[in-house]
């Protein structure tokens, strides 16, 4: 039924203006406006599509990773522009700089978008 169908996730902000900014802006992507929100555009022809939700409550676990050929270089590079950087003792434990450094999994640091909603960038392998 669905082996054909182009797939696509969703997610609320509840701001779409911050939302546009932090995604356009500062993590570069392109974006579209729709009545209903905006669609993030991503490498590969994958899109995301986020919604307004005035009342959003973010989830506790990552919504989004962004696989990238070396983590350190992109959490310095997100640091430049501003982004802040999460910091965990359980069940990863992170570095100075947010960074989880594999075993267990690969290098991942997570970050947050303005709503809350947590994102990471992922070391491909």
């Amino acid at each position: 039924m669905f082996k054909n169908v182009k797939a696509f996730s969703t997610f609320a902000a509840d701001d779409i203006q911050k939302a546009k900014e932090f995604y356009g802006q500062t993590l570069g992507l392109e974006i579209s406006e729709a009545e209903e929100g905006l669609a993030l555009k991503i490498a590969g022809g994958s899109e995301v599509f986020i919604y307004p939700k005035p009342n959003h409550q973010p989830a506790t676990f990552t919504i989004l990773n962004f696989p990238v050929d070396n983590v350190e270089a992109a959490v310095d590079q997100l640091t430049g522009l501003g982004v802040r950087f999460e910091h965990y003792d359980e069940p990863m434990k992170t570095d100075a700089k947010g960074i989880h450094r594999g075993t267990p999994g690969p290098n991942i640091a997570w970050f947050k978008d303005p709503a809350g909603n947590i994102l990471s960038v992922l070391e491909r392998k």
